[in-house]
């Protein structure tokens, strides 16, 4: 057991930490705020539910399928993530979505993109 134990500790103390290069800035809440849908490449529909827009943070409900994700999210060079999905603002009510994807059987995974358009 203590050369399990000895082994995470090594593979914790030895992992180093990426800094991030985003800078978080106000936005706009009218360029965010409302209701996002759009379609995968693999032909499955997702939904954003953006809401309390203020400063650079924000609420999101995120659905797709059968799941569904909330998150309080700090948005940054135009875009933000829940778990693995990634939402960037390209223009007035238009957006890139990109959800990674793991195949349950092979664990393999794929990238899957989709835009989105604001409807409220």
């Amino acid at each position: 057991m203590s050369d399990v134990m000895s082994v995470l500790q090594n593979a914790y103390a030895t992992a180093p930490l990426t800094p991030t290069n985003t800078k978080y800035t106000p936005v706009d809440p009218k360029s965010y705020q409302g209701t996002w849908t759009g379609t995968y490449s693999n032909n499955q529909k997702f939904e954003f539910t953006i809401s309390n827009v203020n400063g650079f943070r924000a609420q999101v409900k995120y659905q797709s399928g059968s799941t569904v994700q909330y998150a309080q999210v700090l948005i940054g060079n135009s875009a933000f993530r829940v778990g693995d999905t990634k939402f960037v603002l390209t223009g007035s009510g238009q957006a890139t979505v990109a959800n990674a994807v793991t195949d349950p059987t092979t664990g393999n995974t794929s990238l899957v993109q989709g835009s989105g358009t604001l409807s409220s």
